[in-house]
Order: C-alpha cells, then structure tokens, then sequence
C-alpha cells in the first residue's frame, strides 16, 4: 500500500507544472503580454477564462463525484480528466504571439484549468482509500508539499531548457516558441508523474453500475443530500469555512506579487524569487504539519494554521521594509501548504464513504465559487482607498471568518484518541 500512496501523492507533483508554467507564471505572462491586443484586455480576458472553468468545475465537480459514487469507478474519471489536461496543456503549443489566436488560447486554458481541477476531485477522493485514518494527514502534507516543491523544479527546469537567454536548447523567441515549447513541457510533466498512479488498479474488477444507470442515481442522491444538508450538517459548515478561507488563499495568490511588485517596488525577476521562496516555504510548512494533523486532526491543524496565516498577513500589510516584508511573507507561506493539507485530511476522514466522491466534488465547488469575491473586493477597496495595503487587509477578513466559522464544525480526533475515550 506504501508504494500506491507514492505513487497517489506525485499526482500533486504531476499537477504542479500546470499550475505553476500555465496558470502562474509562464503562459499567462505570455498571453496578457504577447498574445492578447493589450496587457489590460489580457488581464481580463485571462481572469474570465479562468472564471469560467472555476464555474465548470463548481457545477460539475458535485455531479460527476455522485455519479463515480454511484459506479464504484473513480479510475476512468480521474483518468479521463487527466488526459483532458494534457492534451489541452499541450495544445497551447498553437498558441502564437498574435491576437488572432487569443480565442484559441482561452478556451484550451479553461479546459486545461477544468480538467485538472475535476481530475482532484477523484484524485482527493482516492486518500481515505489508500491511506489509513492515522496516516491520512500524513500523507496530505506530503502531497500538497510535493506539488509545491514540483512546480518550483519544473519552474526551474523549463527556464534553464528553454527561457534563460544563451538556454540550453536555442529556439526562436520572436515566435514565442521558448514558451509555447513549455506548454509541451508542461504537459509532458503532468503525464510522465501522472503515470504511476493511473497505472494502478484503483477499483474493483467489475465494480459498478453500467454509466447511464449511475449518472441516473447519482444525480438523484446529489438532489437529495443537497435538500436534506441537515443530515451532513457539520461538514455542510466545513465547507463554508473553507469557502471563505479559500477566497483568502485565492486572492492571495492573484494579488502577493503584485504586492510585492507595487508597495515595495520588486522587479519581476524579484517577484519570480518571492513566488519560488513562499512555494518552498509552503512545503516545508505542509511537511512539519503533517504529523501534527495526525495527532490533533485536520479542524484543529488547519484552525492553528489560519492562525498563523492572520499573523503573517498582519505583518505583510503592516511592514515598512523590505526585508521585514520577505520574513512576514515567508512566514505566512510556511502556512498556507498546512491549511490546504488538514482540510483535506478533514474531508477525507470526515466524508461517508458510500459518498466520497461526491463530497470532495462539493469541496471542489467550495474552493470555486465564489472565488472571484476576493480579487474583486480587494480591487475595489484599493481603488477606493488609494492603498495596496488597505486593500490586501481583506485577505484578512477571509481567514478570520473562516477560522471562527471552522471552529463550528465538528472534530476529526485521530482514530487512537476516540478509542481512549470512553463510549457516551
């Protein structure tokens, strides 16, 4: 079982070279810069794209875990998503450095984006299976720990193969081709990490319903745990605190470096060192708190790491130099790894079994639904306000309100603790 749950957690791994290359850095610089008309039509542009396959995954995320629910398979979906984001990655190959092909860009991103967050949904779903419950935090941290190291390696690779001037292979960079060649890189990553845990037998031979028949009861049991959400009440509550926390984390990640960037003057190769320092950070952080989410469980691992988070984030909107700025920053990656670790170590313990699937597709709609909330307020109360700083203290009030909202929610005690406590 070891051996699986290696092969489970470089799926993160896998997946970090898309986010990280496509979504992040590498292309979406590209297209706001080269390929759209404009760098403020890009900007909206991208932000649309990525709002959309936000939309689709929150839509279908739920529906297509009841449905795996109700087969018994989480393979093929996982299998078949993953593959939706490797062809659709590489595809951006196409993708000139010409507003003719802003169409074409978009709508291979979006795919991209929606394939790689529905394949999470089956690829999260799969931690309660392969992982005992004492074991589950453990193992979390280190996958999200993994991603976040996988995309600083794949960062760092595709810059030296292809992006750096005098780059080990020399390609054409009127044409765009150093970075539509990452797009194939990119791509080539997710399959190659991807590989070992689609080459796993994940469910049953034989196991399931023919897909018609499932998708029937499946969104059948969907319409029925959504009207009756008193029966799952507690983790009803969780995934409200997480939707508030995850707006936090969202806008974080959209609006940290040009923070940087804007209140203390980074140049953009500074701001690339900020991202790659506060990744390492955040893997480091989901590594040292993976034991402790074993022994205190996810509610009160991601409760202290929401903590640490408001510190932090006090520190980053309060600095007045540099250098007090990188060690706020630093301090609030060191959290941010743990807090997406425990709340899915939460879930996983948490979540029915006969219902896996279809809860982790609710918790993939409550890390996107309302993740356009956060940018847009912090934009408009830097505009009203004239200052970066006010506006980023938003991000604050996403981490509080999801903090005392988690504190509702019920425990997730280790295995080994509920049996020294004696029966009510």
């Amino acid at each position: 079982m070891r051996g699986k749950l290696v092969a489970w957690a470089f799926f993160d791994w896998a997946d970090a070279g898309y986010s990280t290359m496509i979504q992040t850095f590498v292309f979406a610089a590209y297209f706001t810069g080269r390929v759209a008309p404009s760098g403020a039509e890009g900007t909206t542009l991208w932000g649309g794209a990525i709002a959309t396959a936000g939309l689709v995954v929150a839509l279908g995320g739920p529906v297509a875990g009841a449905i795996a629910d109700e087969g018994g398979r989480r393979k093929p979906w996982l299998a078949f998503f993953a593959l939706v984001t490797v062809l659709s990655t590489a595809a951006l190959w196409m993708v000139r450095p010409d507003p003719s092909d802003t169409v074409l860009a978009l709508a291979l991103v979006a795919l991209a984006s929606a394939g790689s967050s529905l394949a999470g949904v089956f690829y999260n779903a799969l931690l309660p299976v392969l992982a005992e419950r004492e074991r589950v935090g453990r193992w979390s941290g280190l996958g999200w720990g993994l991603g976040y190291v996988g995309g600083v390696v794949c960062l760092v690779a595709a810059w030296a193969l292809f992006l750096r001037e005098g780059a080990w292979i020399s390609l054409d960079r009127e044409s765009g081709v150093p970075v539509r060649a990452t797009c194939l890189f990119a791509a080539a990553w997710y399959a190659i990490f991807a590989a070992p845990l689609l080459s796993l037998r994940l469910d049953a031979p034989g196991s399931g319903l023919p897909i018609r028949e499932a998708a029937r009861k499946g969104l059948r049991r969907l319409g029925a745990t959504l009207r009756d959400v008193s029966q799952h009440a507690g983790i009803a509550r969780f995934l409200l605190a997480r939707l508030l926390y995850a707006d936090g984390l969202a806008t974080l990640f959209a609006f940290g470096g040009v923070y940087a960037a804007g209140t203390f003057g980074m140049s953009e190769a500074e701001v690339l060192q900020f991202g790659v320092g506060l990744s390492l950070s955040a893997a480091l952080g989901a590594w040292v708190f993976s034991g402790i989410d074993d022994r205190l469980g996810g509610k009160r691992s991601a409760g202290l790491a929401l903590a640490g988070l408001l510190a932090g984030g006090v520190g980053t909107v309060l600095a007045g130099d540099r250098t007090t700025f990188w060690g706020a920053a630093l301090f609030v990656g060191a959290f941010v790894g743990p807090v997406q670790a425990a709340s899915r170590s939460y879930l996983a313990r948490m979540a029915p079994e006969a219902l896996r699937n279809e809860m982790f597709g609710l918790y993939a709609l409550s890390g996107k639904v309302t993740s356009f909330l956060g940018p847009a307020l912090v934009a408009s109360v830097t505009a009203w306000s004239g200052s970066q700083r006010i506006g980023m203290s938003v991000i604050l009030v996403f981490f509080a309100a999801g903090l005392i909202l988690l504190a509702t929610v019920p425990s997730d005690a280790p295995a080994r603790d509920e049996q020294s406590t004696p029966p009510s």
